[in-house]
């Protein structure tokens, strides 16, 4: 038997890093906390969590070496809330330049009733045809899934957006772009449907060629 997959989960000073840690060990991975891009080497996937603002958490990876790393990584990658946010171009939360890894920007979540939206979401999945992407298996379609956010990705392609949420309009929940990944929610606050997500991911990068290297 294969020993499970190394994830490093980057460390900016700006992540849930104990609840995300959890979730992936229970969802089957083993967990790395890398602080340096060193720590990272051995990696099989990388995860980029975040609370508070995009400006702080991009000069927090700016400081510790992050963002060519990031911006060069060719295996599973996995953006969670700010995370994901931080993978296009900028934000208009505080006008910071972000990845860049996706076209688009970040934008207020427009005619929210409260802000931040806190609380929990049921995801809408694009339907054309085809089968929800594999991260969405045998995840309970009437499953619901823990947001804390005032801005979201406006995308500039919509075809990699993989779920939606409304509050109270449509909005990105989820994309995928070849093995880059981002949710706005936190599938590590999210029960058992949050887990399962994560489990999906862990079975996704035991297939990737990364993780026979």
């Amino acid at each position: 038997m294969t020993d499970p997959p190394l994830v490093a989960v980057i460390d900016h000073g700006a992540g849930n890093l104990v609840s995300i840690r959890h979730g992936l060990e229970r969802a089957g991975a083993r967990v790395a906390i890398a602080s340096r891009p060193q720590e990272t080497a051995s990696a099989q996937a990388l995860v980029l969590p975040g609370v508070g603002a995009p400006g702080t958490a991009m000069s927090r990876l700016r400081d510790r070496g992050f963002i060519e790393p990031i911006r060069t990584w060719k295996g599973p990658l996995l953006g969670i809330c700010i995370g994901l946010q931080l993978f296009f171009e900028m934000s208009e939360e505080d006008g910071e330049s972000c990845l860049g890894l996706e076209r688009g920007r970040v934008r207020k979540i427009p005619d929210a009733p409260l802000l931040p939206h806190i609380g929990w979401n049921d995801l809408v999945l694009p339907r054309n045809g085809s089968a929800p992407d594999q991260l969405f298996g045998d995840i309970d379609p009437e499953a619901t899934f823990y947001f804390v956010h005032s801005y979201v990705p406006v995308p500039e392609d919509d075809g990699i957006t993989i779920a939606y949420a409304e509050y109270p309009h449509p909005f990105t929940a989820a994309i995928r772009n070849g093995p880059r990944i981002g949710v706005q929610f936190h599938p590590e606050r999210s029960g058992d449907q949050g887990i399962r997500f994560l489990a999906n991911f862990v079975a996704e990068v035991r297939k990737s060629p990364r993780a026979s290297q």
